[in-house]
């Protein structure tokens, strides 16, 4: 194969401020990173801080051991930008606080724009059920890594 998967991702994408957009990423070789309940707090406080600062409004996320989804309105960023700044700091984050170096997250993310006749709620509640129909948990509120703008 002479172009990476990653390229392929970013064929179309395109980010516009005040769109709905559900964000899938994975951790690189699906290492289960996350299943550490602080480096997963890592990424958490990450997705928090990208709304602090008004890149986008977090609908919801889960932060899964080896990958995130993440439903987010769009404000004053591309998503590249704004996918490149949580990794970024994710990683430095959890590389020096876990002794590790290198790349934690695969190139590229998956983006799904949402239309406003989408049933938004419904893709949220597929984000927040992913650790139940993953067999991590019996019930979705004992999962804690994950949040939902309706609660």
């Amino acid at each position: 194969m002479d172009r990476p998967a990653s390229h392929r991702l970013r064929q179309g994408r395109v980010s516009i401020p005040g769109q709905v957009y559900l964000l899938t990423t994975t951790v690189e070789h699906r290492k289960p990173v996350f299943a550490d309940f602080h480096l997963a707090r890592m990424v958490v406080e990450q997705l928090r801080q990208t709304q602090d600062c008004n890149l986008a409004k977090s609908l919801a996320w889960v932060v899964m051991p080896d990958h995130i989804h993440w439903l987010v309105e769009l404000q004053h960023v591309t998503l590249d930008a704004l996918m490149r700044r949580m990794k970024c700091r994710s990683t430095g984050l959890i590389n020096k606080s876990s002794n590790r170096h290198g790349r934690l997250w695969q190139k590229g993310f998956h983006d799904r724009a949402l239309r406003r006749e989408d049933d938004i709620l419904a893709v949220a509640r597929y984000i927040v059920a992913n650790p139940l129909r993953a067999g991590l948990v019996s019930r979705v509120g004992d999962y804690p890594h994950w949040d939902a703008c309706w609660l």
